[in-house]
C-alpha cells in the first residue's frame, strides 16, 4: 500500500460507491463529474461513481454516458421518473448488489464540495453514518428554515434528535444500510430522512462533519417551496404511522 493510500485510510477492503441522482442538470452534470471522479479514482479498487438519471427531459444522461466512455470508474444509469427519494433507494440497492463496502450519496447540483468528503472517509471506522451538517448553507433563507423545521418535526413524531436529516451528504456503511433499507416503505419520498431515523432509532453510531453548502449555479431545482410545503404536510401525517411501524419492525429484529 502506498504512503498516499495509508494515509487516507485505503486498502484493499475498502469499495466505495458514491451515488448521485440526477435530475434535468445539463447545466452542472459535467463540472460535478469533473470533481467528484477523482475521488474514486484516488480510492481505486473497484470504488464507482454511479449517477442514476430520474428521466431527465434534456441531456444529463447524454452527456454522463459521454463522460462514461473516457472514465471506466463511472457508471451512467437512467430510468423513468419516480423522484428524489426512489431515486436514491434504487441508487443504494445498485451500489449494496455491486459489492460495495461503503455507500456516500450526494446530490448532482455541483452545491457540496468533494474536498470535504475526506473528514467523513478517515472517521468511517468510527461510526455507522457520517452525515455532513450544513453549517455554511449558502442556498437561501427559506431552506435553513425548512431544515430547522424538518429537525423539530422529526424530534416531535420519532423521539429522535438529528442535526440535518435530510443532507444530501452521507456516507454509510454497506452492512448497515443494508439492514436499515429494507425498513424504508417502497416509494417514499424522504427516503434519506427516513434512514437517518432509523440509524438513530436502533442506536447506530451517527457522526457530524460541518460543510458547507454552496447556492446553485445552474438549471432548475424540482423541489420548489410549494413542493416542499406539499412534502411538509404529507410528512406529518407519514411520520405519525411510520414511528409506530418501525419501533415494532425494530423491535422484532
Amino acid at each position: 500500500m502506498s504512503d498516499e493510500r495509508a494515509r487516507i485510510g485505503g486498502g484493499d477492503a475498502d469499495t466505495l460507491y458514491i451515488v448521485m441522482p440526477a435530475y434535468n442538470e445539463q447545466a452542472n452534470i459535467i463540472k460535478v463529474l469533473d470533481q467528484w471522479y477523482p475521488v474514486v479514482e484516488r480510492i481505486g479498487g473497484e470504488s464507482r461513481l454511479v449517477v442514476i438519471d430520474d428521466g431527465s427531459r434534456d441531456e444529463t444522461f447524454r452527456i454522463t454516458q459521454r463522460f462514461a466512455e473516457t472514465h471506466p470508474r463511472l457508471i451512467a444509469k437512467t430510468k423513468p421518473n419516480s423522484g428524489h427519494g426512489a431515486t436514491l433507494v434504487d441508487a443504494y440497492r445498485f451500489a449494496l448488489e455491486h459489492k460495495a463496502t461503503w455507500v456516500f450519496q450526494t446530490d448532482s447540483d455541483g452545491q457540496t464540495d468533494p474536498a470535504e468528503f475526506w473528514q467523513l472517509w478517515e472517521a468511517r471506522q468510527l461510526c455507522d453514518m457520517a452525515i455532513g451538517w450544513r453549517r455554511g448553507r449558502e442556498d437561501g433563507l427559506a431552506r435553513v428554515i425548512v431544515t430547522k423545521t424538518l429537525r423539530a418535526v422529526v424530534r416531535m413524531r420519532f423521539g429522535v434528535s438529528l442535526q440535518d436529516a435530510n443532507t444530501p451528504f452521507r456516507l454509510m456503511s454497506a452492512q448497515t444500510l443494508r439492514e436499515n433499507l429494507k425498513l424504508v416503505p417502497a416509494g417514499f419520498n424522504l427516503a434519506n430522512v427516513l434512514l437517518a431515523v432509523i440509524y438513530a432509532k436502533r442506536g447506530q453510531r451517527i457522526r457530524y462533519f460541518p460543510i458547507t453548502f454552496k447556492p446553485r449555479r445552474g438549471g432548475v431545482n424540482s423541489i420548489n417551496m410549494r413542493s416542499i410545503i406539499q412534502i411538509g404536510y404529507r410528512a406529518l401525517s407519514d411520520f405519525a404511522s411510520l414511528n409506530r411501524e418501525l419501533n415494532e419492525r425494530i423491535e422484532r429484529r
